[in-house]
């Protein structure tokens, strides 16, 4: 029988539990304990890191886990290196269930740069009014641009005073509706709308409000993985799983 590590927070691994759980598969469900409020699991579940790759490369020797999934946000790269790198020292085979990254459509007004300091240099100019849809772990690195008004979305209220003389919190949880991302850009007056290309449903409203705005986007883009092997639904990892034989 096979034993799965699931590595979870997004949507996807949330969806890959449940299906998990409803066909009876021994699975672990692991969080990097990223937020505090982290969503219920129908799995087994651990929160923190392992250790780094040593670390995860033992827990699946020790736990005899078959078959690691990372469905980790495309932004963990360094989650998700190590995971490429543990479950090649385990000999346990891997598979990433990601979002596709989103593309631009017509009407859309997106300049894309590849990381976080890219977007800086772009934003030390005048000042302007910003929804800065990135999470909390970045926000410190926006001090550099203090002229700007911040309306940070976050599903945790900070724990620690930000470093952003000027901004407002949101605090929310997605899937988010268009009707109502539209009412915040309009509501706060939003003149660029910053985030990281994460793909997925859940949070592409806001890029549908900004394209119905005429709304411009600063689209950060995804970092460099190690190559691996890649799906993008739940059925494919099924499939994965019936034509992976299990380490060990």
């Amino acid at each position: 029988m096979p034993k799965l590590l699931l590595l979870g927070g997004t949507t996807e691994a949330s969806a890959l539990a449940s299906a998990l759980a409803a066909r009876g598969i021994d699975a672990c469900f692991s969080y990097a304990g990223r937020v505090k409020t982290p969503r219920p699991q129908p799995l087994p579940t651990r929160v923190g890191g392992f250790g780094g790759v040593e670390g995860l490369a033992r827990y699946l020797v020790d736990e005899r886990i078959t078959h690691l999934i990372d469905a980790t946000h495309p932004f963990a790269a360094q989650i998700s290196a190590n995971a490429v790198a543990a479950a090649r020292m385990a000999g346990v085979p891997l598979l990433a269930l990601s979002r596709p990254p989103w593309v631009p459509q017509a009407g859309d007004r997106w300049q894309r740069v590849p990381d976080i300091a890219a977007a800086l240099a772009v934003l030390a100019g005048p000042p302007r009014r910003i929804l800065l849809a990135l999470g909390r772990l970045h926000l410190a690195e926006f001090a550099t641009c203090p002229q700007h008004h911040y309306v940070l979305r976050l599903v945790d209220p900070p724990a620690q005073p930000i470093a952003l003389p000027d901004h407002h919190v949101l605090v929310d949880r997605g899937p988010f509706s268009v009707d109502g991302d539209i009412a915040v850009l309009q509501h706060h007056r939003i003149d660029l709308v910053v985030c990281k290309n994460a793909g997925g449903e859940g949070a592409r409203a806001k890029l549908l409000a900004a394209r119905s705005l005429g709304v411009p986007v600063l689209m950060i883009e995804r970092p460099l993985l190690p190559a691996r092997a890649e799906v993008h639904t739940v059925e494919a990892v099924f499939d994965w799983l019936a034509h992976t034989p299990p380490a060990g």
